[in-house]
């Protein structure tokens, strides 16, 4: 998980005369309507925070288009200003002033569970030497403590540390920093990888942690001794299933208290977890689940780096990992519903075959147009960029196209596909193939779809839903399901709880195509036929009132914006793994809608202009040619389509 390069575990204060900034007239387009509006609007640059650069990073961060200034200046996750955060408490400050001063917002990293002492073979003082146990430990009882051979931010005679945060004297001073933290007026407080000790090398299947405050936290709900009345990594043991909920229980309950003590001091400030599990199986590794978490935050900063090989940056992505990015994304939105989801992503690590201008591009085009908003750094850190022209460029052409991008998107497909939490926690493999294979099923045959939670199944009123190896229900979400079904096929597919057979409007596919179609494009992306599962796309009740005539290489996602039809077009033709940076042009769509939209159509490409494109009519409907579009674009009608006007 990457960091930027850490600038000193001290930071000298110095007095620093107000710097005379351009205002950008962009910053004003768009005036808040609440007062974390400015969330959904970021363009996030990351800047190392010391005593004495504050003006220099407004400034910087203004000219190169910047809306969402990240500023690195760590007091929890480092000793020497956990137990003393003066003088970094004042470079905060320094920082949140400017950047309000020129209609710019501000937010401050810190440390989740981590925490590093400098130099501490020659300090008498560090985390572990002054509190041996506060520490997370495997079930053998070794403490989590690493050198500089365990990650790359972690400097050669520092001791990197993973606290539990059951410690009760070590979480009451966190929070008391978290509420100084918030008193400096910043906008924002990002707390980057909260999680159980599982991703350093050696720790993967350690389940952590196993130290005395998290275990008898666990026996007190449960009962049971974690360290000798569970079956550790058995996913079929119900001891193993309690740890699994009790870990992802305590991350969301330690953000959701971050939070309340952040806002007890400013009611108006945000906190934004860093968080790089997505969907899979290593959310429940590590115990952050986005899906849990987005309802006690304000947004999740996803460092989701899908990408089959070892390199996950843009530059390395062929077609098969674009479109498993784009599906990680539309579920991050529906997790977020009305919440912004940033992305925090890599394009480009020196490689001699892709230009950094172009991995640049195809990463920014890819979460645009997903509905997320973009932040790409150099390598795999978080400051800076690969070429600060063509960041300026996106920015500026992001600011001056901001409410296409920003306003919230309300799907107008029919179909839904059922996201279960505690299946994937429980059957984590079975479900993911499943339930991914059926989007992109979805995507590539240009279905439009809606993806349903626990949280929205009760409100969903589309034509079909899909429920893809669902093999656990709550009750609640039986008796929501049999409400709905009596409106709308359920489509089963798979291995799944017996208790849907008394759904009304049920069909099993016990064959489960999403999974059978994913091994196909796995192995073989361009020679993955659709019409190889033509039973479940057959079986589907779409009853679309738009519809999209292009290849499957395409993704193209339809939604009300705005009271306008939009829709948005992710372009991943001919994209190759390490090689091809510009996808292949996608030409002669076709886009057919209801006639109440009106007839023209206003295409914006990505980086480009808009122009306007007149329909043919026919009967009550009207068709839309659009002779080509590159990297990417974004399509508008005059009305709303949906909606009789």
């Amino acid at each position: 998980m990457p960091k930027q390069p850490r600038f000193g575990s001290i930071v000298t204060v110095a007095f620093v005369a107000t710097i005379l900034l351009p205002a950008p007239p962009i910053l004003a387009q768009f005036p808040a309507k609440n007062p974390r509006a400015w969330m959904n609007d970021v363009r996030i640059g990351a800047y190392g925070l010391t005593g004495s650069n504050a003006a220099q990073i407004v400034r910087q961060a203004t000219n190169s288009g910047v809306y969402g200034i990240e500023v690195d200046n760590d007091i929890p996750g480092r000793y020497e200003s956990f137990v003393d955060p003066t003088a970094k408490l004042q470079a905060i400050r320094q920082v949140a002033a400017l950047a309000h001063e020129h209609g710019n917002h501000a937010f401050v990293y810190i440390a989740g569970l981590e925490c590093i002492t400098a130099n501490a073979a020659d300090s008498p003082h560090s985390m572990a030497k002054d509190h041996p146990g506060w520490l997370q430990r495997k079930r053998s009882g070794e403490p989590a403590m690493f050198t500089a051979k365990a990650a790359f931010w972690i400097r050669k005679g520092d001791e990197d540390v993973w606290v539990t945060p059951y410690a009760p004297e070590w979480r009451k001073i966190y929070m008391q920093r978290v509420r100084q933290i918030a008193a400096t007026g910043i906008d924002g407080i990002y707390v980057d990888i909260p999680y159980w000790m599982t991703h350093f090398t050696g720790w993967e299947n350690s389940w952590a942690s196993f130290d005395d405050y998290t275990v008898n936290a666990f026996h007190d709900r449960t009962g049971l001794n974690a360290r000798t009345d569970i079956k550790l990594g058995d996913f079929n043991d119900p001891g193993f299933r309690k740890w699994i909920d009790f870990r992802i229980q305590t991350i969301t309950d330690f953000l959701a208290e971050i939070r309340r003590n952040a806002t007890s001091v400013n009611p108006n400030i945000a906190v934004i977890p860093e968080i790089y599990p997505g969907i899979e199986e290593s959310a429940v590794r590590v115990g952050a689940d986005v899906y849990r978490l987005y309802p006690v935050v304000d947004a999740v900063s996803h460092e989701y780096e899908f990408g089959d090989g070892e390199d996950h940056t843009a530059a390395s992505r062929g077609q098969y990992d674009w479109f498993m990015y784009q599906i990680g994304m539309q579920s991050f939105r529906a997790f977020a519903e009305n919440k912004p989801t940033w992305m925090l992503n890599y394009s480009w690590d020196g490689n001699p075959q892709v230009t950094p201008s172009d991995a640049m591009k195809n990463l920014a085009m890819s979460e645009l147009m997903a509905g997320a908003n973009f932040w790409d750094a150099p390598g795999h850190t978080m400051a800076g960029s690969n070429d600060m022209a063509t960041r300026t460029q996106i920015f500026h052409w992001i600011a001056t196209n901001q409410s296409t991008f920003s306003s919230p998107r309300i799907p107008v497909g029919k179909v839904g596909v059922y996201f279960s939490d505690r299946t994937r926690n429980y059957f984590p493999d079975e479900f993911l193939r499943s339930y991914q294979g059926a989007l992109l099923l979805l995507l590539r045959s240009h279905i439009q779809f809606q993806i349903v939670t626990p949280r929205t199944l009760a409100s969903f009123h589309g034509s079909t839903l899909v429920l893809p190896d669902v093999r656990v229900l709550s009750s609640e979400e039986l008796a929501q399901l049999q409400n709905i079904s009596s409106s709308c096929k359920i489509i089963s597919t798979g291995k799944v709880d017996d208790r849907l057979n008394t759904l009304h409007n049920l069909v099993h596919l016990q064959d489960d195509p999403g999974s059978t179609y994913l091994a196909l494009a796995q192995k073989d992306f361009d020679g993955a036929p659709l019409d190889t599962q033509s039973r479940f796309l057959q079986s589907i009740n779409n009853a679309a009132d738009f519809s999209v005539q292009a290849s499957p290489d395409i993704a193209v996602y339809v939604a009300t914006v705005q009271h306008r039809t939009h829709w948005y077009f992710a372009n991943f033709k001919g994209l190759q793994k390490g090689a091809a940076t510009v996808p292949v042009p996608e030409r002669n769509i076709v886009l057919e809608a209801p006639l109440r939209g009106g007839t023209n159509l206003h295409l914006l490409p990505f980086l480009g202009t808009a122009i306007t494109l007149h329909g043919t009519v026919s009967d009550d409907r009207v068709k839309f040619n659009i002779p080509r579009i590159d990297r990417g674009a974004v399509a508008w009608t005059d009305h709303d389509g949906s909606t009789p006007q």
